[in-house]
C-alpha cells in the first residue's frame, strides 16, 4: 500500500474516541495524534478526561500534556507540529490515526491554517482586560468594527461563534495587531496534504449522549477535580483555563456559587459543549458515523474497504 491514510475519529465527549482510537491502533499497528485541545496541557488532567495511564500504555499517544497551561499554544502552532510528527510517523506506517473532539484542531490538520503573523502580547493582553470589564458585547462590537464582513458571515452562518470568547478575542486581537481584517487572511493559499483522510464519526441518541457526560462529570469529581482545579485558580485567568469543568469550580472558589450548584454547571455547560461539537462535526465533509456501541469489527470492515479502493 503505497497512499498514506489518516483515520480521523471525531465525535461530541464521552462518546468513546478514545477507545475506538486504541483498538484500532492496535490493529493496524500505528500510532494515535490527539487533538483535543485541552489535553495538551499537563496541569489539566482529570478535567480534561486524558486517557488512563492503561489506555495510554496501550498505543503510542503523542500531544497529551506535553505542554503547560503558561505557554501561548495555538492552533497555528499544532498544525505545525501535529503535520510533522505524521510525516516521521508515516515513514513507518502508511496507516495512523487521529482522535479528538476539538473540531477546529481537526481541521487545521486535514486541510491546513490560514497563516496569521504573530501578535504583540501587550495587545493581548489589553485585549483580555477589556473583556474582562466589558464582555463579549465589547468583543463582538469591536469585530463589527473592524471587519464588518467577517461579522457578518459569523452572524449569518455560524452565530454561536459569536458567543465564543477565545474565538473572538482572536479575530479582534488580528484584526488590531495588524491593521487588516481577520477575513484577509482566510483562503489565501491550498495547503496540499500527503494522506488521504478517513473520518470516521461516533455519536448516539442525545438522552444517551447526556447521560453519559453526567456520568463522566461525577467520576471526574470522584477522581479529584475540585483540587485539581484548586490548584490552578492562581492562574484562572489564563486562556487554557476558560474551559468547562474548571471555570465553573473557579466561581465556587470565588464564593459566588456552592459546590453542588458548581457541578450541575458543569453537567449543563458540558453538554451545550458536546451538542456544539456536533454542530460543527455535522458539518465536515465525507464523515461515515457510526452509533456509539457499533461492534469494532465493523468499522475495521469499512476502513479496510477504503484501503482498498
Amino acid at each position: 500500500m503505497k497512499k498514506k491514510y489518516l483515520i480521523t475519529i471525531i465525535g461530541p465527549t464521552a462518546i468513546g474516541k478514545t477507545s475506538l482510537s486504541i483498538a484500532l491502533a492496535k490493529h493496524f499497528g500505528c500510532e494515535i495524534i490527539s487533538c483535543d485541545s485541552r489535553q495538551f496541557y499537563k496541569e489539566m488532567k482529570i478535567g480534561t478526561a486524558v486517557p488512563s495511564q492503561e489506555e495510554l500504555a496501550s498505543a503510542t499517544h503523542h500531544f497529551i500534556q506535553n505542554k503547560s497551561i503558561l505557554e501561548n499554544y495555538t492552533v497555528g502552532d499544532f498544525e505545525k507540529e501535529a503535520i510533522a510528527k505524521l510525516n516521521e510517523l508515516f515513514s513507518k506506517n502508511n496507516i495512523q490515526i487521529m482522535v479528538g473532539g476539538s473540531g477546529l484542531y481537526v481541521d487545521a490538520v486535514l486541510k491546513g491554517f490560514d497563516e496569521f503573523p504573530d501578535i504583540d502580547e501587550n495587545i493581548r493582553k489589553k485585549i483580555n482586560a477589556d473583556f474582562e470589564l466589558f464582555g463579549i458585547d465589547y468583543l463582538q462590537n469591536k469585530l463589527m468594527e473592524l471587519d464588518i464582513d467577517y461579522y457578518q458571515k459569523l452572524s449569518n452562518k455560524n452565530p454561536q461563534t459569536l458567543q465564543n470568547p477565545q474565538r473572538m478575542k482572536r479575530f479582534v486581537e488580528v484584526c488590531i495587531g495588524t491593521g487588516k481584517p481577520y477575513s484577509s487572511f482566510l483562503n489565501q493559499k491550498k495547503n496540499q496534504r500527503n494522506f488521504t483522510p478517513i473520518i470516521i464519526g461516533l455519536e448516539a441518541e442525545r438522552e444517551i449522549m447526556y447521560d453519559r457526560i453526567n456520568q463522566r462529570v461525577d467520576g471526574m469529581i470522584k477522581e479529584g477535580l475540585v483540587k485539581e482545579a484548586e490548584n490552578l485558580f492562581s492562574n484562572k485567568d489564563l486562556n487554557a483555563l476558560q474551559t468547562v469543568g474548571y471555570r465553573e469550580l473557579f466561581n465556587y472558589f470565588d464564593g459566588t456559587i456552592t459546590l453542588d450548584f458548581a457541578i450541575q454547571e458543569i453537567k449543563k455547560n458540558t453538554r451545550r459543549f458536546a451538542k456544539r461539537q456536533l454542530t460543527w462535526f455535522k458539518r465536515t465533509e465525507n464523515v461515515i458515523w457510526f452509533d456509539y456501541l457499533t461492534d469494532v469489527s465493523k468499522i475495521k470492515a469499512f476502513i479496510n474497504s477504503e484501503l482498498l479502493k
